[in-house]
């Protein structure tokens, strides 16, 4: 995963490049936006650059048939690497918007160790004395920064397309983001759609509608659409793409469902998040709706009352999670981790794609599901 570990460097060094290029218009503006250039760094350093990968990885599945040359180095492609690294550098940006409006929905108070943008916009406010509600203008600035960084995410990806030696691919890549940009727009409003509705929904339904939100929540965003983006950019045909897809959704699904576990299990000072958030926000998630399905309705009860509680100790948290592991929900989950890795893998082993990047893509799989944070 060489190759992989320099992209993630190179990434890096486009964002922070783009960054610096926007802090002078915006300290001429106003020396008041500083927060905005202070935040985005802070938001946008490190990362597993998951959305960047894929990204590479799906141009690379395209460019590199019946090549052997690295693609990192000086060579004729070189052009054409700078857009993919600038739209992977743009999807980033994408996912960094995504995060600072999810954890205003969710109320959530941390983001990668440090405070959500929202609470960090409050905590300006308190600090500056100023007048009215401290929480109103955290949030309301924290929207506002949000629409930035999928303004600036917008110019990356614009940059990348237009300019490809190929009109059409230009098209096809824009078509494949467009998508992407409903998608997980939708999905996102099905997730707290689910956390306000599940109980007016017959509990049969419950589990279907939270795989429904994962698959357009993340599945799609966070691993088909960055693999097609990048496919697109390098010519890929209709054939590319569709074996791609086979191999995203289920690794996407996969992902989602690695990242239920760890909102509930996972160890803070690995996620950067409290443990047990998602109880606390009430994601009603596949591992809840999973757990749901074999509780009795005592523990189903319990679990209904507490879920969504912003207050919980960490004992009920203790309850929970061990109502949950009771359940089998945990044990399930990662049986269908490890099948849906399998679909994925499967999906690409004669696909009409580079050998170097299939192998690549096989690893990643494991590297995603397997992950801790």
């Amino acid at each position: 995963m060489a190759e992989s570990t320099r992209l993630v460097d190179v990434v890096q060094e486009r964002i922070d490049t783009f960054l610096d290029g926007q802090r002078p218009h915006l300290a001429r503006i106003a020396s008041d936006l500083d927060p905005f250039a202070r935040f985005s760094a802070d938001l946008l350093q490190g990362g597993k650059r998951f959305r960047a990968l894929f990204c590479y990885w799906g141009w690379q599945s395209v460019q590199a048939i019946g090549a052997s040359s690295d693609p990192l180095a000086e060579g004729p492609d070189r052009a054409q690497l700078a857009s993919v690294l600038t739209a992977s550098a743009g999807l980033e940006f994408f996912h960094a918007a995504a995060l600072v409006h999810d954890d205003i929905m969710d109320n959530s108070d941390t983001r990668r160790g440090l405070p959500a943008a929202h609470r960090r916009f409050e905590g300006l406010h308190r600090d500056g004395s100023w007048l009215g509600d401290a929480g109103s203008f955290g949030t309301s600035a924290a929207l506002l920064f949000g629409d930035l960084l999928l303004s600036w995410s917008d110019e990356l990806v614009s940059e990348a397309f237009d300019s490809l030696p190929s009109r059409d691919a230009a098209v096809a890549a824009r078509r494949e983001f467009n998508r992407m940009r409903t998608e997980v727009t939708a999905g996102q409003y099905l997730d707290i759609l689910e956390e306000s509705a599940w109980g007016a929904v017959p509990a049969d339904e419950l589990l279907p509608r939270a795989q429904r939100v994962i698959v357009y929540k993340s599945a799609k965003y966070s691993v088909e659409a960055p693999l097609t983006i990048g496919a697109a950019m390098a010519g890929g045909t209709a054939e590319h793409l569709d074996a791609l897809r086979r191999f995203g959704l289920p690794l996407g699904i996969a992902y989602q469902l690695r990242d239920d576990l760890l909102g509930v299990f996972g160890d803070p000072a690995v996620t950067g998040k409290p443990a047990g958030d998602d109880l606390r926000e009430g994601k009603r998630t596949v591992l809840i709706a999973t757990a749901r399905e074999s509780l009795p309705q005592s523990a189903v009860r319990l679990l209904d009352e507490l879920l969504g509680d912003p207050g919980l100790d960490d004992d009920q948290i203790a309850i929970l999670q061990a109502t949950i592991r009771e359940s089998g929900a945990v044990d399930a989950l990662e049986e269908s981790i490890a099948d849906q890795v399998t679909r994925a893998k499967d999906a690409i082993d004669n696909a009409p794609l580079a050998k170097s990047a299939r192998t690549q893509l096989s690893q990643l799989a494991d590297t995603v599901t397997a992950r801790s944070a």
